[in-house]
C-alpha cells in the first residue's frame, strides 16, 4: 500500500469514528439540555380569551380582554390614528430610531404627564427614552432600579396587574407588598396602605397607578393622594407611577395626572411609565416612555445614557411607525383636539356602561350593594364575585371573565348589558 493511500484510509478511518463519537456525545448532549424545562402557567387573560373563542354559543361575552370595544363590541381605531396615519404614509423612510427613541414623540409624551408649562421639562432635568409600550416601561426601569440600587426592593400592591410581578421578579428585583384594596367595601383600603407606608423601610421603593387601577378601579382621593405624599416625604419614599390609562379613566387627561402633578408639587423626584395602548388603542405598535425626574440636567444626561445602554441590550432600538403617529397627533392642534375628544368618547362610555351594569342589577332586586360598580373608575370593575361564581358565569351562562371577578366594562354593551346582570344576578343571590 503506498504511502499516499494510508494516509486516505486512515483520515477516512478517522472521520468515520470521529463523526461516530461526536454524533453520540451531541446526541446525548442534547437530549438533556431541555429536560428541565416546565411549562410556563398560561397567563389568565389569555386563557380566558382562548377559552372564549372556543365558545359556540351564540350568546357568549368576553368581559376579560383589558382592550377597549365599542357598543357593537368591536375593535376601533381612532379616527386621529387614521388621520396621522395619512400623513406618515409615503413620507418617511424606514431607518432605525435612535436608542432613545423619537424625540419629538418623548417631549409631547413628558407634557403630557408633568404638564405643557413643566419647569422640569424646560430645565431639561428629566431622563426619558421611548419604551416597548407600558410593560416595556415597567422593565426597563426595574433593570434601571436593580443595576443602580442594588440593595433596594419594591413594594407593589395587593392587587396589581399580573405582569408587575414577572417584572420586577425577572429584573430579580425583592417584592414586599402593600395593602391597597378592601374586599369588603369594593375601595380602598386607606388605613392600612397608610399603615405599609409608614412601616416600610425609610427609602424604599412603590410600585403605585397613576389612575384607574388595575384590576379594581379603585383609585385614592385627591385627598387621600395628597396624604400619600406627604408620608412618602417624611419616609424619604421613591414613586414609581405606572400610568397606562391616562385621558381613559375619567376622559380628561389633565385630571388622571393629578397623583403625579401632586407628588412633583411635593417637591418628590419620581418615575412614569406611560404607554398609548390604551388612550390611543395603539395596542400593537407597542408605544411608551419611560421618564425619571433628577435634581439636575447633568445627572438626567448620565441617567438618560444608562437606560439607552439597558435599552440597547434588550432590543437596540424602539420601534417607528407608533411613535410618529403619536408625535403627529400631539403637535398638531386639530388632531390633538380630536383625540382628546375621542378619548372622552371611550370614558365616557365606560361610565354609561357602569351606570347600566348597576342599574340593572338593582332593578332584579339584588340584595347586594352595587355601588362599587360606579364609584370604581377605568377599563376594569372589581366586582366581588368569588371564583366559583365566575365559574358558574362561564359554565351556565357563557360569560368569560378573570377568576378574581375582574370585568373589563369594554365588553359590555347596550346589547348585552342586561344578559350579563340577570347572569351575574342569579349567581350571586344567596
Amino acid at each position: 500500500m503506498t504511502t499516499a493511500k494510508a494516509i486516505r484510509r486512515g483520515l477516512a478511518t478517522y472521520v468515520t469514528y470521529r463523526s461516530y463519537f461526536l454524533d453520540s456525545s451531541s446526541k446525548r448532549m442534547m437530549s438533556t439540555w431541555w429536560r428541565r424545562v416546565e411549562p410556563a402557567p398560561k397567563d389568565p387573560i389569555l386563557g380566558v380569551t382562548e377559552a372564549f373563542l372556543a365558545d359556540r354559543h351564540p350568546h357568549k361575552v368576553n368581559v376579560g380582554v383589558g382592550a377597549y370595544r365599542n357598543d357593537d363590541g368591536r375593535s376601533v381605531v381612532l379616527e386621529c390614528v387614521r388621520e396621522a396615519e395619512r400623513v406618515i404614509s409615503g413620507n418617511t423612510n424606514m431607518e432605525y430610531l435612535p436608542m432613545g427613541g423619537n424625540q419629538t414623540f418623548v417631549e409631547e409624551t413628558l407634557k403630557l404627564a408633568y404638564g405643557d408649562e413643566s419647569e422640569y421639562i424646560s430645565n431639561n432635568k428629566i431622563a426619558a427614552v421611548q419604551t416597548l409600550s407600558g410593560t416595556g416601561a415597567c422593565y426597563l426601569f426595574a433593570k434601571f432600579q436593580r443595576r443602580f440600587q442594588s440593595n433596594s426592593r419594591v413594594y407593589i400592591p395587593i392587587p396589581t396587574w399580573s405582569n408587575h410581578h414577572n417584572i420586577w421578579r425577572d429584573a430579580q428585583v425583592p417584592q414586599r407588598s402593600f395593602h391597597y384594596y378592601h374586599a369588603e367595601s369594593r375601595g380602598l383600603d386607606f388605613p392600612s396602605l397608610m399603615d405599609d407606608i409608614k412601616n416600610a423601610p425609610s427609602g424604599s421603593f412603590f410600585m403605585l397607578h397613576a389612575c384607574a387601577h388595575n384590576p379594581t378601579g379603585v383609585d385614592p382621593s385627591e385627598e387621600q393622594w395628597r396624604e400619600i405624599s406627604y408620608l412618602f416625604k417624611i419616609k424619604n419614599h421613591f414613586a414609581f407611577f405606572d400610568m397606562a390609562y391616562q385621558g381613559f379613566a375619567s376622559g380628561n387627561t389633565e385630571k388622571d395626572a393629578e397623583a403625579i402633578r401632586i407628588f412633583l408639587k411635593d417637591g418628590h423626584l419620581i418615575a412614569c411609565a406611560q404607554s398609548y395602548a390604551k388612550n390611543m388603542g395603539l395596542y400593537g405598535q407597542r408605544v411608551g416612555c419611560l421618564s425619571i425626574l433628577c435634581e439636575n440636567e447633568l445627572q438626567a444626561l448620565a441617567v438618560k445614557s444608562q437606560l439607552q445602554q439597558i435599552a440597547g441590550s434588550m432590543y437596540g432600538n424602539p420601534p417607528l411607525h407608533g411613535s410618529l403617529i403619536v408625535s403627529i397627533i400631539l403637535t398638531n392642534p386639530d388632531l390633538k383636539k380630536l383625540w382628546l375628544k375621542e378619548v372622552k368618547g371611550m370614558a365616557d362610555r365606560i361610565i354609561d356602561m357602569r351606570i347600566a351594569l348597576r342599574e340593572n342589577l338593582e332593578n332584579l332586586g339584588s340584595s347586594i350593594s352595587w355601588e362599587h360598580i360606579t364609584n370604581q373608575i377605568g377599563m376594569f370593575c372589581f366586582s366581588g364575585m368569588t371564583p366559583e361564581q365566575v365559574d358558574q358565569l362561564t359554565d351556565r351562562y357563557h360569560i368569560y371573565m378573570t377568576r378574581n371577578g375582574r370585568i373589563s366594562m369594554a365588553g359590555v354593551t347596550t346589547g348585552n348589558v342586561r344578559y350579563i346582570a340577570e347572569a351575574i344576578h342569579k349567581v350571586t343571590r344567596s
